[in-house]
């Protein structure tokens, strides 16, 4: 006869019997470790869009110089750009070598990156080519991370609460986004090297933890890794972007980049390039962009509705950031150097409502599907984009926090059950590919949206900012010939030293002389807080009209493809060894949980 276990063995026991797959408290291990997953990789996707002054400030880099733009837009994309790219083939190698085992590598890449973010030793230049170069590795273990997640977490949990566990999971990508703008804020008044050592400790207790706890439960789909698709998928994808960022830049005396030979060939090489790669995605025995998948409706209605979300929203943070950080707070009597922080608290609001509704809604859509949730909160995040062209650019802040809190409130609504309904739609065997396909859309939404409203608002600043500097300045005693050299710069500079929070005209008056020929009161106006918020309130207004009329078109027509998707549907796990599109995937309405 045994003897009885001691009060400690049995709560080891407990402890490893709780990382068992067939454990009941396994799936909430697994929805533990994957939100902070995805959190860690989505926190460090914004964190450094509003943390750009404090990181140029301390390598000693003046992002407004000549040529430096593209230091700027590099640090801002290169995270981006790879986590669009990868996230589908990281997707694909889960579903044929382990899902779990790629996600655990993920933490390990970006815990790696973050570290070496942190040491950065350069100055100027190379200390921005450091970044950028950590950027881009942070990014391939972001890719991991994202492209697993949802997967390992439907695997874990039954169709009737995936609704409830991804919307979750979702939540929390989408919070992080919204998170890192707080969390940059806060940390880059403290020193910019901790916006970087912040994802060390997280990563470290990530790794840790999901070595010991994650098991693969997902079915695998072993065969032969479609290198051709990569290629062309890849290469198509980075020619876009990249051509999106320099599209932007000035060119030839131009305010924008997009008649420039290399960015024009970027992009119809790039979109050649995608074209190649859905003719040899249809002709491959195991492609790495399972085309069948878009014969279910629900998959292809929600990945389309989600990456015009993903546009709109991204959009939304770069325009909120500009007009608080380079006009709103600066009128209100905040110092430059303090804007960062300041913005990040104001946009509160917005995290709220996601916070609140996300969860939520996630829940409700497992009993009464998707298309309800989605929809409506897609109208929602419409109409708080026409609310806040309506409200002045010196508005009264609980007007604006309300609007702030109602498009969170539209966002939440629509991301969690938006995913769950993609992820249930798919074979089990295809899941990481679907995660993986569903984080593409998503990351490349947000990079898109920098090209889209970037070049929307400068549109509109070119229309007006020029008249509105010259005659500015001449109202300060400016000579004629400066004030039209200043006024002839292109508007992106102007755009670009509203999004850090810069004051510019001291940087483009300093060296005339100007300033020290005016008389002294015209000097201290002109390099004051409020000079050029007020010239820039109007024309950035005009180009807000375009912009956010714009997104609230997107969010409309993503409304009408969510509401197409159908009805509460979860695909049969017992047909999963048919193909995708088949007659074994099936719409059909689902009434009660399964």
């Amino acid at each position: 006869m045994s003897e009885a276990a001691s009060p400690r063995e049995q709560r080891t026991r407990g402890v490893r019997r709780r990382y068992e797959a067939e454990h009941p408290r396994y799936k909430w291990v697994a929805l533990s470790n994957t939100t902070l997953g995805v959190l860690m990789a989505t926190i460090n996707s914004s964190i450094v869009i509003i943390s750009l002054p404090a990181i140029f400030r301390g390598i000693g880099l003046n992002p407004l110089g000549a040529g430096n733009i593209s230091y700027l837009l590099w640090t801002l994309m290169g995270f981006l750009v790879v986590s669009a790219v990868l996230v589908v083939t990281l997707g694909r190698l889960g579903d044929m070598f382990g899902r779990v085992k790629i996600y655990n590598l993920g933490f390990v890449v970006f815990t790696i990156s973050s570290l070496f973010l942190t040491v950065d030793p350069l100055h100027q230049g190379g200390g921005a080519m450091w970044i950028i170069l950590g950027r881009l590795v942070q990014g391939v273990g972001g890719a991991m991370l994202m492209a697993n997640s949802t997967a390992i977490l439907t695997d874990a949990f039954p169709s009737h609460q995936r609704g409830m566990a991804l919307g979750i999971n979702q939540v929390a990508a989408i919070a992080g986004s919204f998170l890192g703008l707080i969390i940059g804020g806060v940390l880059s008044e403290w020193h910019w090297r901790a916006i970087f050592l912040v994802s060390v400790p997280i990563g470290l207790l990530g790794t840790v933890w999901s070595y010991t706890s994650l098991r693969e439960l997902g079915v695998k789909r072993r065969g032969t890794l479609d290198i051709p698709g990569n290629i062309t998928f890849a290469g198509g994808v980075t020619a876009i972007l990249v051509a999106i960022t320099y599209g932007i830049q000035p060119y030839g005396g131009h305010s924008m980049g997009w008649t420039n030979p290399w960015v024009l060939a970027g992009l119809i090489g790039g979109l050649a390039l995608l074209v190649a790669f859905t003719v040899i995605e249809s002709k491959v025995k195991d492609p790495m962009f399972s085309m069948g998948l878009f014969k279910i409706k629900a998959f292809a209605a929600g990945n389309f509705a989600g990456l015009l979300a993903s546009i709109g929203r991204g959009g939304m943070q770069f325009m909120l950031i500009i007009w608080l950080q380079g006009i709103w707070l600066p009128l209100h009597g905040y110092d430059y150097q303090s804007t960062p922080l300041w913005a990040g608290i104001y946009l509160l609001p917005l995290t709220v409502g996601f916070l609140i509704a996300g969860p939520a809604s996630g829940f409700m859509s497992d009993r009464v599907g998707a298309r309800a949730f989605a929809s409506g909160g897609l109208v929602l995040t419409a109409a708080t984009f026409v609310g806040l062209i309506l409200i002045p650019v010196n508005f009264s802040y609980p007007v604006f926090a309300l609007l702030l809190f109602l498009n969170g409130i539209g966002s939440g609504m629509f991301s969690a059950p938006n995913t769950t309904a993609i992820m249930n739609s798919v074979p089990a065997n295809q899941r990481g590919a679907a995660s993986g396909m569903r984080a593409t859309f998503f990351n490349s939404g947000t990079s898109l949206s920098i090209g889209i409203f970037f070049s929307l608002m400068i549109v509109g600043l070119a229309s007006h900012l020029p008249d509105q500097l010259r005659t500015g300045l001449a109202a300060q005693h400016v000579p004629a010939g400066v004030a039209d050299q200043v006024a002839g710069l292109p508007p992106v500079g102007s755009l670009f030293a509203a999004f850090l929070g810069f004051n510019p005209i001291q940087s483009l008056l300093g060296p005339t002389g100007v300033l020290k020929q005016v008389p002294a009161g015209n000097a201290k106006t002109l390099t004051g807080r409020e000079f050029f918020p007020h010239l820039l309130s109007g024309p950035f207004h005009d180009g807000l009209v375009i912009v956010f009329l714009t997104a609230a078109a997107m969010m409309l027509i993503a409304a009408v493809a969510s509401l197409l998707r159908g009805g509460h549907y979860v695909h049969d796990d017992d047909d999963d060894d048919a193909p995708a599109g088949s007659d074994a995937v099936r719409d059909e309405e689902v009434n009660q949980p399964a």
